[in-house]
C-alpha cells in the first residue's frame, strides 16, 4: 500500500514543482557560467541580459500565439529583415513616424499573408511559412541591394535605443507593454480563448460555432505585428536598416517559446512561456559567448535544447 501511495504522489509532487523548474534552471545556469567567468554576474552583463531578453521575449511571444494553434512561423526572421529595410527606407525619406508605420504595416501584411495561406486556403504551417520566408528574403535583399539602409534619423536611435525611463531602457519598457497586452488578450478576450480552443481541437472549436480559419488568420497577423515591433527595436539598436537582421531569430524564438512551456501540439502556453524561455536562451547564449564557445557549437546546444524540451513535453502529456 505504501509503495502504491508513493508512486501516486511522485507525479503530483513533480507537477507542483514544475512551475519552478525553469526559473531554478536559469539561476543554476548563471551560477555555472559565473564559476567559469565571473563577469557573467556583473552588473553591466546582467543589464545586457535584460536588454537582450526584451528583444527575444517579443519574438517568442509572437511564436507562442501561433504555437497555441498548432502552428509556427518560419518566416519570422526574414520578416524582421524586411521590416528593418522597409522602415529604414521610409525613415530616410519621410521621417521616424513614417518609418514606424511602414515597419508595422509590412509586418502585419506578412502575417496576414501567412494567415490566409494557412487559415483560408488550408496550407500546412510549415510549408506556408517556409515559402513565405523565401519571398520575404528576396524582397529584403532586392529593396536594399544587399547593403544596409543608413543613416537613420538620430531621433529614432535616441528614443528607442538610447532612451530610458527610471533607468530602464526603452526596449525593455516596450517589451513589458507588449507582453502585458498579449497576456491580457490571451487571458480575458474571446480571441484568446479561441486560440486555445482551436489549438486543442479545431473540430471541437467548429462544433462550438468558432471559425478556425478566422482565428488562424488573426493569430498569424498578431505574430507578424509582434515581429515588426521587435524588428523596429533591433533596427534602432543597430542604427541602420539591415537586410540580414533576422539571422537566427526564427530558431531562437521557437526555442524560447518551447523551452518556456509552449507545445507544438497546441493549446498550451502563454506569456510566461515567452518570457522565461527567452531569459533562459539569452542567459545560455550570453554565457557561452563570455566563455568563448564556438558559434557553431552554440547552435548545436540550441537545437539539442529544443529536442529535449519536445521530448520532456511529450512525456509530460503522456502522464
Amino acid at each position: 500500500m505504501t509503495d502504491v501511495m508513493t508512486r501516486r504522489s511522485a507525479p503530483a509532487l513533480a507537477d507542483r514543482l514544475k512551475p519552478f523548474s525553469l526559473p531554478l534552471g536559469i539561476v543554476a545556469l548563471l551560477l555555472v557560467f559565473a564559476l567559469i567567468e565571473p563577469r557573467v554576474i556583473s552588473g553591466a552583463n546582467l543589464r545586457n541580459i535584460a536588454l537582450q531578453t526584451s528583444f527575444l521575449a517579443i519574438f517568442a511571444a509572437a511564436q507562442c500565439v501561433v504555437l497555441l494553434t498548432r502552428g509556427f512561423d518560419l518566416s519570422l526572421g526574414v520578416t524582421v529583415s524586411l521590416v528593418s529595410v522597409g522602415a529604414g527606407m521610409a525613415m530616410t525619406s519621410a521621417g521616424v513616424a513614417a518609418g514606424l508605420a511602414a515597419g508595422c504595416g509590412i509586418a502585419l501584411a506578412v502575417g496576414l499573408f501567412n494567415g490566409l495561406l494557412i487559415g483560408a486556403i488550408g496550407i500546412n504551417a510549415f510549408v506556408a511559412t517556409l515559402g513565405t520566408s523565401y519571398v520575404v528574403m528576396a524582397l529584403a535583399s532586392t529593396l536594399s541591394g544587399g547593403f544596409p539602409v543608413a543613416p537613420l534619423p538620430p531621433a529614432f536611435n535616441a528614443i528607442f535605443a538610447q532612451g530610458s525611463l527610471f533607468g530602464i531602457r526603452a526596449a525593455i519598457w516596450v517589451a513589458l507593454i507588449v507582453l502585458l497586452a498579449i497576456g491580457l488578450m490571451l487571458r480575458f478576450t474571446t480571441l484568446g480563448r479561441r486560440l486555445y480552443l482551436v489549438g486543442a481541437s479545431a473540430r471541437a472549436a467548429t462544433a462550438a460555432g468558432i471559425r478556425p480559419a478566422a482565428v488562424l488568420i488573426a493569430a498569424y497577423a498578431i505574430c507578424g505585428l509582434l515581429a515588426g515591433i521587435g524588428a523596429l527595436l533591433l533596427t534602432a539598436r543597430t542604427g541602420s536598416g539591415e537586410p540580414n537582421l533576422g539571422g537566427n531569430l526564427t530558431l531562437e524564438s521557437i526555442a524560447a517559446a518551447v523551452v518556456g512551456g509552449a507545445k507544438l501540439t497546441g493549446g498550451e502556453g502563454g506569456i510566461s512561456s515567452a518570457l522565461l524561455g527567452a531569459l533562459f536562451i539569452t542567459v545560455l547564449s550570453n554565457g557561452m559567448n563570455l566563455v568563448q564557445v564556438d558559434g557553431y557549437i552554440q547552435q548545436v546546444f540550441l537545437g539539442a535544447i529544443i529536442v529535449l524540451s519536445l521530448i520532456l513535453g511529450r512525456d509530460g502529456a503522456r502522464r
